[in-house]
């Protein structure tokens, strides 16, 4: 931590200034308003005060209470403000400042940020912190978290362009002209010609497969074919609806099983299959080109959810075509690729069944509002290819170190050419129990039977998100393999 008293009971050197003497517009800012109070009873901590006051205005950035860029008042100004010494003061901002929390130039003064250790990340901070209960670690969620720099550009353009929206009734639509146009051109760039109204903008892929389901799925009677294992979210949706399910084989060495799905088609005759084509969640797998094809002649209509397919994490990345045919609707989302908070997805199908979509009541109820549409267009502009590099360099160093850090485990798995996570098999111990007792140790995992159609099966996997930072999954690595230990152990000795 930084030099100075902590105690704030004696006053410390005054700092040596340099330079001209500063004009009214460089003098030292007033005190936010009410900033004593934004930073709450922090006197009642336990400990120093000089670290009680750093880590409450740490913890009034981190709640918005303290808006990073605050321009902080002088030394002088926030001892007197704040009842405390200045040495007191020159302590907790030394400690902010070695932290990242502070940046201080000659002249400007200094303002309040968010440290690189928390906007330059693959997942949210959040989820180390306890996103999971009362776990320490969070590794249930295969979520990214926003690229910091980039979204915040996006969003000061979003809100100079705003005003137009502002004039107009907010009412929902098939999705802002402009982002609609972007979404075509990407397909059609990818090698899928689309024209704009074939594009219906949702709030997410889920909302999309919602929409799709209600619109497709008629008779009920009927099952929908889903890969086993699923992504959980899709299960979720389809469950909701008492859909019943028909589970098609996929694994990360193998792909997908198409004469088991072509047999089912035949003998159960299923209205809707839902498969991720592009590194499946959770398995990994990539559907190669003859596959693709081969299931898009398939007599049924498929939905292929592509959120992960940006996601590709060769280099350089690949070009298999889409999954798509006269029967094929394609779903994709903003929330894997850019940020999960940011809920735009989007359903790419034929003008006529986005016609039918328009027309369907729930249409209204799962469209985003115009401004996070607006700041999606601005992200998926020109800086896109910039941001995709970025996290992809990311995600696959993390991959990478994760697949090392398994090494000696005994568990088995298949380096995924993309996606977010590693799909283990634990050999003989059963993913569940040791979960549970991952748990009990601060560590939240989600084991197989999640992502099973049945609920039942897979009782030897476990899901292993590499969206992590390194430090974070050693720290669950080393956690799970002594757990798997202590049961081993267990086992042996009843």
């Amino acid at each position: 931590m930084g030099a100075g008293p902590a105690s704030g009971r004696s006053e410390g050197p005054a700092p040596v200034t340099t330079g001209p003497a500063p004009t009214a517009s460089d003098r030292p800012a007033p005190p936010p308003p009410g900033f004593a109070t934004v930073l709450g009873p922090w006197r009642d901590r336990p400990g120093p005060l000089a670290r009680s006051l750093s880590a409450a205005v740490r913890e009034a950035v981190v709640d918005g209470r303290l808006p990073a860029g605050t321009r902080l008042p002088s030394e002088r100004e926030l001892s007197r403000v704040l009842g405390v010494s200045r040495g007191t003061v020159v302590a907790a901002l030394t400690q902010l400042r070695d932290d990242g929390w502070l940046h201080t130039r000659h002249g400007s003064g200094s303002h309040v940020r968010l440290p690189a250790r928390l906007t330059e990340r693959t997942t949210p901070w959040s989820l180390d912190r306890g996103g999971a209960g009362d776990a320490d670690l969070d590794l249930t969620l295969a979520l990214t978290s926003a690229p910091h720099d980039a979204y915040l550009a996006a969003l000061a353009r979003a809100t100079e362009r705003s005003a137009a929206l502002l004039v107009d009734s907010g009412a929902a639509t098939a999705g802002l002209p402009r982002l609609r146009e972007l979404l075509a051109d990407r397909y059609t760039r990818d090698g899928l010609a689309t024209r704009p109204e074939q594009i219906l903008v949702t709030s997410g892929a889920q909302a999309a497969l919602t929409l799709l389901l209600d619109q497709l799925h008629t008779d009920r009677r009927r099952p929908v074919a889903v890969e086993s294992p699923s992504y959980p979210g899709a299960l979720a949706v389809l469950r909701a609806r008492r859909t019943r399910l028909l589970p098609v084989p996929v694994t990360s060495e193998g792909g997908w099983d198409t004469g088991h799905l072509a047999a089912a088609v035949r003998t159960r005759s299923p209205q809707l299959a839902y498969l991720v084509p592009d590194f499946q969640n959770p398995t990994g797998a990539h559907m190669d080109a003859a596959t693709r094809a081969e299931i898009a002649r398939l007599p049924l209509t498929v939905i292929a959810d592509e959120t992960l397919r940006d996601l590709d994490l060769r280099t350089p990345p690949g070009s298999e075509p889409h999954l798509a045919g006269p029967r094929v609707v394609q779903i994709g989302s903003a929330s894997k690729t850019l940020w999960t908070g940011l809920r735009i997805g989007w359903i790419r199908a034929t003008a006529d069944l986005v016609r039918q979509l328009r027309r369907n009541p729930l249409q209204a109820q799962l469209s985003p509002p115009p401004l996070e549409q607006l700041i999606a267009t601005e992200l998926l502009g020109e800086g896109l290819s910039a941001v995709l590099a970025d996290r992809r360099s990311r995600l696959r160093a993390q991959r990478d170190h994760l697949a090392g850090l398994l090494d000696g485990t005994g568990w088995t798995y298949t380096v995924p050419d993309g996606g977010l996570s590693l799909w283990l098999h634990l050999g003989t111990t059963p993913a569940t129990e040791l979960a549970a007792r991952a748990a009990r140790h601060g560590l939240a995992v989600t084991p197989g039977p999640h992502f099973a159609a049945d609920r039942a099966t897979l009782t030897h996997h476990l899901r292993l998100p590499f969206t992590a930072t390194p430090d974070v999954l050693g720290r669950a690595v080393e956690l799970l393999r002594r757990c798997d230990e202590l049961e081993v152990h267990r086992f042996v000795t009843a």
